[in-house]
């Protein structure tokens, strides 16, 4: 009888609509558009402010309500105008400073846009954010319930979240953007159900745009099915490919999908402005959507800053020199543009479709800059630039952790990205108060040092009479909050107090963030200050600000080395 029930009620919700043919109507205060699809979806946007006030996809309201789905906050008033031309309709707002597109294919179950600004907008970040019906669509994908925040009480800011014995935050559902080929809104598995299958999921998800541009050519992650899907470019995000953003965020009321072009998170470089997709919302019933999605028409369709891919240039060549058990990374950027694409096992790449220009060329182990040039790109043609590097130090006396720009294998590293500091899953940031080389593991050094939580940390290790000559200790790190930046005592020997990181203004390890300018701290030990026997190095959180614990000036590691 349960079973029947959901059945019942799943026909009713999911009954499918009425087919109607591609088409714009015009209505005083909207435009409603039908891209004639087979699955039918029809939207609605406002004349005024250029929301979405309604998405109906297969005969169910996805969209929430009481609040539209726009950029920022809501763009507040713009100029909106529609038009039809063959296969396309084209629906344009405009204010002072940003023009955004809702663009539809006939016969294609997506909302195409864009968004070109000049200005960062006065109305809240450049994002978009689609506010979805939490009743239909309340389970986020690809990380689950970790930035669902339904029932929840606020235990930092506004955005971090007791949900049960579970912290929780919008920030958590981030992931690289090199790596986020898809994140996704959907059904409960077992809630709603068509008259053919068992299970009719509905799942809305954003991955990386791949059109002819190139605009990002990245490994691909594989995904469960999903229903519906948001596609999008990073070609000029105020974010390096290895940094990351809001993704989803269920708040009990509707359900926040979003793709976040510039915000002042973690923010490592200054806005770009210009066009900012093409990026998209794809609805399915019937798998995951490809990623390979032509774009290509958006060159006829009078997009202001659309640079097709005539007009675009290639980078070829191949890099060497790094560590070869890591993932090693070539990125591309100056003040208009930026892209990246990982190398083949071989170091050989080609990059996606770029702008013409000159660029910055950078090569990464893991996230470790291991060499920078230079390179200029034209239109129409291929660059061969080959470029090499490595981690340079000495010989090595230890090595904690591995010069790869991240955290990784330090204790709660693997936490840290879905949870807060002093989640009950984390283990206790003071459980090893020293370290010793040659019998503890990195997965008992702590990932961050807080001055109000574990400062200081305590490494000893043993040194022969041949190593007690001049010595560098470096320590990496990723992220630095509040000025917080290692004082380093060996033995006796204190080394100088480094100068204040550079202040990104922004909470970083306690909403799951752990990339930022990745400050390296180079400590000279003269001769003596090693002892043959037993040492003891301590490295202490110094700032000139304070804080309550996991907010009190912090950083986090990414490499301890001691080498002559």
């Amino acid at each position: 009888m349960f079973f029947s029930g959901l059945v019942v009620a799943s026909l009713a919700l999911w009954g499918k609509g009425v087919d109607a043919a591609f088409g714009l109507t015009t209505n005083t205060d909207t435009y409603v558009v039908d891209a004639g699809s087979s699955n039918p979806l029809k939207f609605t946007v406002d004349r005024t402010n250029c929301d979405i006030t309604s998405i109906n996809y297969y005969g169910s309201e996805l969209q929430y309500q009481s609040t539209g789905s726009h950029i920022g906050s809501g763009l507040g008033s713009a100029t909106v105008t529609a038009t039809q031309s063959g296969d396309y309709i084209k629906i344009t707002c405009t204010t002072s400073t940003l023009t955004h597109y809702y663009v539809a294919h006939s016969g294609d179950p997506i909302i195409y846009m864009a968004t070109y600004t000049t200005a960062e907008p006065s109305v809240g970040e450049l994002r978009y954010i689609a506010r979805l019906n939490a009743d239909l669509l309340p389970n986020e994908e690809p990380f689950g319930t970790v930035s669902n925040i339904d029932g929840g009480t606020a235990i930092e800011g506004s955005d971090v979240y007791l949900v049960g014995s579970e912290t929780r935050s919008k920030f958590y559902s981030s992931e690289r953007f090199i790596d986020d080929q898809r994140h996704c809104e959907h059904t409960h598995p077992l809630k709603f159900f068509a008259t053919t299958d068992n299970d009719r999921r509905v799942w809305i998800c954003p991955p990386s745009l791949h059109d002819p541009q190139s605009i990002r050519d990245i490994r691909r992650r594989t995904l469960p099915p999903v229903h519906h899907s948001l596609l999008v470019s990073t070609e000029i995000i105020a974010k390096a490919n290895i940094t990351s953003d809001i993704n989803t965020n269920n708040v009990g009321s509707y359900t926040g999908l979003y793709w976040y072009m510039n915000s002042g998170h973690v923010q490592t470089e200054s806005y770009r402005q210009g066009l900012h997709g093409p990026y998209l919302m794809y609805f399915s019933r019937s798998g995951t959507p490809s990623t390979d999605i032509d774009t290509s028409f958006f060159a006829d369709l009078g997009i202001t800053g659309y640079v097709a891919t005539s007009g675009r240039g290639y980078v070829s060549g191949t890099a060497s020199g790094a560590d070869s058990s890591l993932d090693w990374v070539v990125h591309w950027y100056n003040d208009a543009a930026q892209y990246w694409t990982y190398t083949s096992s071989s170091g050989s790449f080609t990059s996606p479709a770029m702008k013409p220009g000159t660029y910055t060329m950078v090569y990464y182990q893991g996230e470790y800059v291991v060499a920078t040039s230079s390179v200029t790109v034209t239109a129409g043609s291929t660059t061969t630039k080959n470029i090499s590097g490595s981690v340079k130090t000495g010989t090595t006396l230890f090595k904690i952790g591995e010069w790869d720009g991240q955290p990784t294998g330090f204790l709660n590293a693997a936490s840290q990205l879905r949870m807060h500091p002093s989640d009950s899953r984390m283990s206790s940031w003071t459980s090893t108060s020293t370290y010793t080389v040659g019998s503890s593991s990195a997965s008992s050094f702590p990932m961050a040092i807080f001055k109000s939580v574990n400062s200081p940390i305590t490494i000893k290790f043993t040194a022969t009479s041949s190593q007690t000559g001049a010595a560098t200790l470096r320590i990496g790190t990723t992220l630095s909050f509040a000025g917080g930046r290692p004082q380093v005592t060996v033995n006796s020997y204190t080394g100088s107090a480094p100068s204040a990181p550079t202040n990104l203004d922004s909470r970083g390890v306690t909403r799951g963030a752990y990339r930022g300018l990745g400050e390296v701290y180079d400590v000279s030990l003269p001769s003596g200050t090693i002892v043959a026997g037993t040492n003891t190095i301590t490295i202490s959180v110094i700032s000139g600000s304070s804080g309550d614990e996991y907010l009190s000036p912090n950083f986090i590691f990414d490499c301890v080395e001691l080498f002559q």
